[in-house]
């Protein structure tokens, strides 16, 4: 083959790669659902009152209703008559890598937005913000972290609360024993059964459990927070028309305080929003 010949065939491979990279760098979730007609959302089985299946085993929640939204909005907004939502379960273990692999478009539920998760995928606008506590029997006579030497803790892995409950106990300088579980269902039964001592989870999950439990008066949870865990709804990364999408709804939502009336919906229970989450939606309803 001649020289001439062999860079001709170079040149114009190269440039149908760089063909098809342009068009799949401008390929995305909208034009996704756009084509197909369907988004996938990812919720909770038991993440109440965020993202756990309700009446006639039907997704619901905090989390859900904000997403509903959002496909309300992305549907108006690709020019589609009717955007078909499919739901899917994912678990604290497996949202990372259905996201990533397609299965959902975006993630539904109770997840922390954090840096190391930033490596990983992207976050909308933050959604609600809350703190890690202990779930306990009223008569246990435990008020929280620091009464947790040589008990044992249950928790769900491939949970923020996972990490920041150990960086807690070695702050407080205090050996417990952190029993791993499969979901917060099974923290509540282990706990009534007294195989743990206490479940940690964030505040108002832990709220959800007792007030779903018919045993009130026998739980109680500890006063304090030992983390900060600010929620987002999750998708993947490098895709910012997206994301915009995402976070046009929740910001209207935010400006427009519709979010109130959500918020009334499945955390009213809870007491009206305190301070920190009305700087959360005040800050985070951006003027279009």
């Amino acid at each position: 083959m001649r020289p001439q010949t062999r860079v001709r065939r170079i040149l114009a491979g190269l440039t149908l790669l760089l063909a098809a990279a342009g068009a799949w760098a401008q390929s995305g979730t909208l034009d996704k659902i756009k084509q197909s007609g369907v988004i996938s959302l990812g919720h909770r089985e038991a993440s109440i009152p965020f993202s756990y299946l309700g009446d006639g085993n039907r997704p619901a929640g905090y989390s859900v209703e904000l997403c509903e939204r959002v496909a309300q909005s992305v549907g108006r907004q690709l020019g589609l008559a009717a955007l078909q939502v499919k739901w899917v379960q994912v678990t604290p273990g497996n949202r990372v890598e259905k996201l990533n692999r397609g299965e959902i478009d975006l993630e539904c539920g109770s997840t922390t937005n954090t840096l190391s998760r930033q490596e990983q995928v992207s976050f909308s606008l933050l959604t609600f913000a809350d703190g890690g506590s202990l779930l306990m029997k009223a008569d246990s006579g435990l008020l929280g972290i620091a009464d947790m030497g040589g008990k044992r803790i249950g928790v769900v892995p491939g949970t923020t609360t996972e990490g920041s409950l150990q960086d807690a106990l070695t702050r407080h300088k205090v050996k417990a024993e952190a029993v791993k579980l499969k979901d917060h269902a099974e923290g509540l039964v282990a706990l009534m059964d007294g195989k743990i001592d206490a479940y940690a989870s964030d505040r108002v999950i832990l709220v959800g459990l007792v007030l779903g439990s018919g045993n009130q008066k026998s739980l109680r949870l500890s006063h304090d927070l030992f983390s900060y865990e600010p929620y987002a709804l999750m998708l993947r990364r490098n895709d910012s028309a997206f994301r915009h999408a995402v976070n046009r709804e929740l910001a209207r939502l935010y400006r427009s305080e519709e979010i109130y009336a959500i918020y009334e919906r499945w955390l009213g229970v809870l007491g009206p929003p305190g301070p920190l989450l009305k700087a959360l939606y005040f800050l985070n309803g951006l003027p279009e």
